[in-house]
């Protein structure tokens, strides 16, 4: 049977959960466990494929096409594995589970309930990734905060778990705030207290506090929270706040968080704790030989996490190249054409990001036009690759009146289109092409290269696509289609060969790349950057 870990959070939301979650996985995990993560959130959405980026940070999508929260991501990263649907479930898909059941007439005409109907799909959901006997350790992140009405029938569920688990294979950990009163001088432990008390009103008393804090908190601050919380003095772990989110595993291992759960709940690892290739990967991004900036131009630059893997995957890249990566994001609404050189113009690379709708289209189009005359290292994702296919048709081939009928469904020359397959569907939940498909990369072209294969997977969120009536007169100009996928033909990449580096994809390489395996287009990319850099420097020199 597998153990069961259940993480929650108190005081205040976006406290790292994942993080949390995901570093005391990569503990286990580097012992020789078999371990995996699963996250419920609480909000009514059934997925957050619909979701604003401003509303809830990225979408992730794993290889099987769910659209998930994007701590699935941190979970991705750090373990080097795959999630599926089964490892993101929100209350919209509980409830939608269980109104289908009824509705089937599953229930044999009782009344539906939060009890026991609703809690016991969150529970069939928690133990459903358990069936296979895969995994020696399933981590429960419970998204919200412990006090929100919509946590409730989770915490209910765990409950009710804990009471039919013994405790070998149960266990919780409570992630909290305690926070630093500069005018007292002093950490106060009250909010904290609190929150435990909420969780012991719903019948669950955590057997781990993890309590993120600024500065260190004091073995009088432990004692103080052991003695009001139930809880062991040597089971409340400091979390204070990291340089990086890839040093958490690293604190938590000093804080012994892994031996305290293998103790808790007799875990049997088959070694030590291995983490070599982790402390080098963390070696090389804190000891950088070289320093590159690159813009990021995108249209929801106000909220990081809008293009979390993004940015995870340049930490990635710059330590593989042992290169600081200095992002620099910029709203394509703000480029136009006397702005743009102001902008750009210390830069060693660009990236136009993915993103959907009208808005800041014309700010992307203008900074490819910009990087492609000035050899700057371009990189475009998904929108960012047909924004290319659209600047070229625009300025180098000359065709009037081109665009994306996502922008301009009048449009004379649609060189970008609605998919075949997209054209009646009315549902916008779930219906985008979405998960991994096969791409086949032509022989000798900069992809293949960069791959070191002819045949990928990589996974695809879109409803567009570049409309191969324009594929002759693309390449005839200089802009060459070099990835197809096998089973459409759908366009998967397109470059320049007369540039330093150019490449747009339609695919979303960003979701693939790992801590320990950074995918090879954002270590090229980079590379890309700093020989750019280097030959700039040069020019000087002259």
């Amino acid at each position: 049977m597998s153990k069961f870990i259940f993480v929650t959070g108190g005081v205040t939301s976006s406290l790292g959960k994942g993080i949390i979650s995901a570093s005391l996985a990569k503990l286990l995990q580097s012992r020789g466990l078999k371990v995996t993560i699963q996250k419920f959130d609480p909000y009514i959405n059934v997925d957050p494929g619909t979701l604003n980026p401003y509303e809830h940070g990225e979408c992730y999508v794993t290889d099987d096409g769910a659209e998930t929260d994007l701590d699935l991501g941190h979970y991705e990263r750090f373990l080097n594995i795959s999630t599926s649907q089964a490892n993101n479930v929100t209350t919209g898909r509980i409830y939608q589970t269980v109104i289908n059941k009824e509705r089937e007439g599953d229930y044999l005409g009782k009344t539906v309930q939060i009890i026991p109907h609703i809690t016991d799909e969150i529970k069939r959901r928690i133990q459903l990734l358990e069936t296979n006997g895969e995994y020696d350790v399933i981590i429960t992140e419970l998204g919200g905060t412990v006090g929100d009405i919509e946590s409730l029938p989770y915490l209910e569920s765990l409950r009710q778990m804990r009471r039919q688990l013994k405790n070998k294979d149960c266990l919780v950990i409570h992630l909290t705030l305690i926070p630093y009163l500069k005018a007292a001088g002093e950490h106060k432990t009250k909010p904290t207290q609190h929150s435990v008390k909420e969780l012991q009103m719903a019948g669950i008393i955590p057997d781990v506090l993890v309590c993120r804090t600024e500065s260190h908190i004091s073995e009088d601050i432990k004692e103080k929270l052991a003695l009001f919380c139930n809880v062991e003095k040597d089971h409340v772990i400091e979390a204070i706040d990291a340089d990086t989110i890839y040093r958490v595993p690293i604190l938590m291992r000093e804080e012994k968080l892994d031996e305290i759960v293998i103790e808790k709940l007799h875990l049997h690892p088959k070694h030590g704790p291995n983490l070599e290739r982790w402390n080098d990967f963390l070696r090389r991004y804190k000891n950088p030989k070289h320093e590159v900036n690159i813009v990021l131009v995108g249209k929801y630059n106000e909220l990081p996490d809008a293009y979390k893997s993004i940015h995870e995957s340049f930490v990635h890249a710059g330590a593989e190249n042992e290169c600081r990566v200095n992002v620099i994001p910029i709203h394509s609404e703000n480029l136009d054409d006397t702005s743009l050189p102001l902008e750009i113009h210390k830069i060693h690379g660009v990236l136009v990001a993915p993103g959907f709708g009208d808005r800041g289209i014309e700010g992307k189009i203008n900074a490819i036009q910009y990087v492609r005359e000035k050899g700057i290292p371009f990189f475009g994702i998904c929108l960012g690759m047909q924004c290319a296919v659209v600047e070229h048709f625009r300025n180098v081939v000359g065709l009037d009146d081109v665009s994306s009928t996502e922008v301009n469904k009048e449009t004379q020359n649609p060189v970008i289109d609605l998919m075949p397959d997209q054209v009646k569907i009315v549902k916008k939940g779930g219906t985008m092409r979405l998960g991994a498909y096969d791409c086949q990369i032509k022989e000798q072209t900069l992809a293949s290269k960069i791959y070191g294969t002819n045949n990928i997977s990589e996974r695809h969120r879109h409803r567009y696509e570049f409309n191969n009536n324009y594929l002759e007169q693309m390449e005839e100009y200089g802009l060459m289609a070099t990835g197809f996928n096998p089973g459409s033909d759908l366009v998967e990449i397109v470059e320049r060969p007369d540039h330093p580096f150019f490449l747009g994809v339609q695919y979303h390489p960003e979701l693939k790349s790992r801590v320990e395996v950074p995918h090879p287009i954002f270590v090229a990319f980079v590379k890309a950057a700093i020989q750019f850099k280097k030959a700039k420097e040069m020019v000087k020199m002259l």
